[in-house]
């Protein structure tokens, strides 16, 4: 009972001093080390430290690392040819005034699902949002959860063939691939996509008289660009992402011969763990070639670029590798029998059920969706594969519900892409939270518990 307790005081201070604004890459050996001791364990605490949290975390990183790599230089070189910016400018000028929110949201999902980080598409929407609010005379606290909605939900986790990596996690567990439950996604990511526009559209039209108002911090300033690329050269390196992807994964990939993986030199493993892995690493390069060759002139220094999104890499990787090694850590005491027996039987008969509570709770204690996702899947991935299999459930649904649950509670006020997004908003959490909330915490996690509800009675 005391290793349980000390499990539980592990993840609460986790949470709490995240929120306080402490690093997770600091917080997440020292309190797995201090659960290792309460567990009564802490005379191998050396031994658990190198040989299963650094295991741990060094496999993560070592799997996901180029992803992280690739997506974040690829980001930045969007950025600074002003490629993203040109793709958001275009929608949002297309659908004007009326749309203002729904504007947002497509710039936002078209710029996330190609493979830009949630961060580089703040940055890029944000200026371009506030002069269309401005205009429009609309609530600029609004914002922020139009932003949320397009790059934190539903192209983050919903949408088959997503190529952020809540989207490639899962597949190493269930030997799926990224474009799993493609119908169930679709269907779950238009759900949360109107649900949202229909709560933001409300509550900018019940506080319309309210304007844009005065005194905002962190106001941005348009400056016409000389030299912005046209729409088709900006949109080309994000069609170069999806369309490679697709080809790659389904039909290139499996006509290879791999049957050298099945060696002990390749750890033994099968194709269908590392194709996603494999078609989203040469998609990206395609794409990183794409759009530099496109932009040349446009780039003041291009190894800069690069060298600043590489660098903009290295903080995510090791945020989340390190909550696996967490994770892992947590994982491998004896009393994590009990909590894992615990987190099972909350429907002992229906893994889909369990999995999702799993993932949401994790991710809210840890403020992070991939963090969530990763711990809950490094801990009971396997079982949850094996459960699936018992109760012939299509590891699919597995994937899918695994990242659909990662953009739940993620969303609580401590998560750092919240605290970033208000930031460069100029707002605060007391002027936009419960809005972010609602479109990016609320109606996720009840669309994906009625998708439960609903594979639950096809099982």
């Amino acid at each position: 009972m005391e290793g349980v307790l000390g499990i539980l005081l592990s993840l609460g201070l986790l949470m709490f001093l995240a929120y306080r604004g402490i690093s997770v890459i600091i917080l997440a050996p020292v309190l797995a080390m201090l659960a290792v001791v309460i567990a009564g364990e802490g005379g191998q605490m050396l031994g658990i430290y190198t040989q299963v949290f650094m295991t741990k975390m060094g496999s993560f990183a070592i799997k996901y690392f180029p992803i992280f790599l690739l997506g974040a230089i690829f980001g930045k070189l969007m950025e600074d040819s002003g490629s993203a910016k040109v793709i958001a400018k275009s929608i949002i000028s297309s659908l004007g005034i009326k749309h203002a929110a729904l504007a947002i949201v497509l710039a936002c999902g078209l710029l996330t699902y190609g493979g830009v980080s949630a961060f580089v598409v703040a940055f890029a929407v944000y200026p371009l949002g506030a002069a269309l609010f401005r205009e429009a005379n609309l609530p600029k606290r609004f914002i922020p959860a139009a932003i949320a909605l397009g790059a934190f939900t539903f192209t983050m986790t919903c949408l088959p063939g997503t190529s952020q990596i809540h989207n490639i996690i899962p597949v190493s567990y269930f030997s799926t691939d990224m474009y799993a439950a493609p119908v169930i996604g679709i269907c779950a990511g238009l759900a949360m996509m109107l649900g949202g526009l229909t709560w933001i559209n409300y509550r900018i039209g019940y506080y319309k008289e309210e304007g844009y108002g005065e005194n905002h911090h962190n106001e941005p300033v348009l400056v016409k660009e000389k030299s912005l690329p046209s729409l088709w050269i900006a949109l080309m390196p994000i069609i170069i992402v999806v369309l490679a992807n697709f080809v790659l994964q389904k039909m290139v990939i499996p006509g290879w011969d791999t049957s050298y993986l099945a060696t002990e030199k390749f750890g033994n493993i099968e194709v269908g763990k590392v194709k996603s892995i494999w078609s989203m690493i040469m998609a990206l390069v395609l794409a990183i070639i794409t759009v530099v060759s496109l932009n040349w002139s446009k780039f003041v220094d291009v190894n800069g670029t690069m060298t600043k999104g590489a660098m903009g890499s290295m903080l995510p990787t090791f945020n989340t590798a390190s909550e696996v090694g967490y994770g892992g850590t947590i994982a491998s005491l004896g009393a994590f029998l009990i909590v894992k027996e615990a987190v099972i039987n909350i429907s002992p008969e229906n893994p889909l059920i369990s999995e999702v509570v799993a993932v949401n709770v994790l991710a809210g204690i840890t403020g992070s969706a991939s963090g969530g996702l990763t711990i809950a899947l490094e801990a009971l991935g396997t079982t949850y594969a094996q459960l699936a299999a018992q109760f012939n459930i299509n590891p699919e649904w597995m994937h899918r519900l695994a990242s659909m649950a990662s953009g739940g509670f993620d969303s609580l006020p401590h998560n750092g892409a919240v605290i970033t997004l208000l930031t460069i908003c100029g707002l605060s959490h007391k002027q936009s939270y419960k809005d972010i909330f609602m479109v990016s915490l609320a109606i996720p996690v009840t669309v994906t518990a009625i998708t439960v509800g609903i594979l639950s009675v096809l099982i």
